[in-house]
């Protein structure tokens, strides 16, 4: 490998650019992983059983918000490589089209999320909770479109650099879900209690009123002005949307891949009995809160190396790849910490069940050994989405996930007796496979020309 030496001042300078941009990004992606959270613990303290049917139809609904998230991460580095070559006049007609391809992955999302009883019953899911998933899962269906047309949005605004506006509408949202989850699953105001479809139907409605305000802000704020975003009516181009569909795709199955991986974990965890699958629905929530740091500093990371694309920068592209890297693991030495010294206090904010605690407790120690190496993988992932390599990361991703951490997951679970913590060990070992993989990938590619062959999509 050729070596790397920065300099110093340059290395500051992109740190202080990086931190800007994934600030706002970071709070954004805390407050969307806050929802679940905030779910998790309204049904929590409602009752094991709502807790054990929001868990298992939260991560049904999560494969689709990584579908839609995945192919809309086309959007980010597009627009970032239009700025970064001065060419933002061609933004509003990538942009109409990324509306067109959100739209259409809403309506199939809606479509699968409610058809998902099938793969319910497949997957062994105990009896008593599938009525009740089934009902949170066919609430929250209605969300969907907004959830796309969201990450066009955003997509847009983080493209150009301004990440703030995703961070208010996100903590905005949650603030929203909040009384409105409350009021609907146990009933108040006059409104009779709803459980888990209760918590369905809140988030659709906030899915929703986050979509419509940030449509709203885009539609009237000078910031966006000079960019021809509602100059004239395009319809779809399938040219343009295969474009976005070509980088989108095979994130798509990236996240999927990866979040699938969690899902079945899941999902294999919900045959082992109710007090089982609410502890890890506690141990993957908070996983699951801490790793939305590192996401949104890929998700600045994208930006940093998509911009330096757009200038024909090589150096830049190193800079801000290995600097987002850096800080990444930065970041993650800390929630290791926390993790590994105060499992039994966080798990205890969740639930006062004791068995539920106690389980819970071993499988945050465990999500704490996988920090550092989580990290990694998506920050690499994150530099690479920058100049447009998703395809090679797709297959290392599967191959990571689903040849390495889920058969020994599976095996240590279920043929070693671990049980849930058999699981939570096969995902430190994908994870770990794909950290040294994608890093290894961005290295080489850091220093070839394949960047170069990156062009802005018009």
């Amino acid at each position: 490998m050729k070596s790397f030496r920065p300099d110093r001042a340059r290395v500051a300078r992109e740190i202080r650019a990086t931190v800007r941009l994934a600030l706002p990004l970071i709070c954004a992606q805390l407050a969307a992983v806050g929802t679940n959270m905030v779910d998790a613990m309204l049904a929590g303290h409602h009752s094991a059983h709502v807790l054990g049917a929001v868990a298992v139809g939260a991560s049904i609904w999560s494969l689709a918000l990584f579908c839609g998230m995945g192919v809309m991460m086309a959007v980010p580095p597009s627009v970032s490589q239009l700025d970064g070559a001065g060419r933002r006049r061609d933004v509003g007609a990538l942009f109409r089209q990324a509306l067109w391809l959100a739209l259409g992955m809403g309506v199939l999302l809606w479509f699968a999320v409610r058809h998902a009883a099938p793969l319910i019953a497949l997957i062994g899911v105990t009896p008593g909770l599938r009525d009740e998933v089934g009902d949170f899962l066919r609430a929250i269906s209605w969300g969907a479109p907004a959830l796309t047309c969201y990450f066009a949005l955003r997509g847009l605004s983080e493209g150009l650099s301004m990440t703030r506006p995703s961070m208010y509408f996100s903590l905005g949202g949650l603030t929203v879900l909040m009384p409105l989850g409350y009021v609907l699953m146990f009933g108040k105001l006059g409104l009779p209690p709803q459980g888990a479809r209760g918590c369905g139907i809140a988030t659709a409605i906030v899915l929703w009123l986050e979509m419509s305000a940030f449509a709203i802000y885009v539609a009237r704020h000078r910031n966006y002005r000079g960019l021809g975003l509602g100059e004239r009516f395009d319809p779809p181009s399938v040219e343009r949307i295969g474009k976005l569909l070509w980088i989108g795709l095979p994130m798509g199955v990236t996240l999927l891949a990866e979040g699938g991986l969690f899902v079945a974990v899941a999902l294999a965890i919900g045959t082992l009995g109710e007090n089982v699958v609410a502890s890890h629905q506690v141990a993957l929530n908070i996983a699951s809160f801490f790793f939305m740091i590192p996401l949104g500093l890929a998700m600045a990371i994208t930006v940093r190396v998509g911009h330096a694309v757009g200038r024909g920068d090589a150096s830049g592209v190193r800079y801000a790849g290995f600097c987002g890297i850096g800080l990444t693991l930065a970041t993650q030495m800390v929630s290791a910490g926390l993790m590994l010294t105060m499992p039994h206090v966080i798990a205890s904010l969740y639930t006062r069940d004791v068995g539920v605690i106690a389980t819970a407790t071993e499988l945050i120690v465990l999500a704490g050994f996988f920090q550092f190496s989580d990290g990694i993988q998506v920050a690499s992932n994150g530099a690479l989405r920058g100049v447009k390599d998703t395809r090679v990361p797709m297959v290392v991703t599967l191959f990571a996930y689903w040849m390495v951490g889920m058969p020994v997951g599976w095996w240590l679970a279920f043929r070693q007796g671990l049980g849930a913590r058999g699981m939570w060990m096969g995902l430190i070992a994908g994870l770990t496979v794909a950290a040294v993989l994608l890093f290894t990938r961005f290295w080489r590619n850091s220093f070839s020309e394949r960047w170069r062959r990156s062009a802005p999509v018009t």
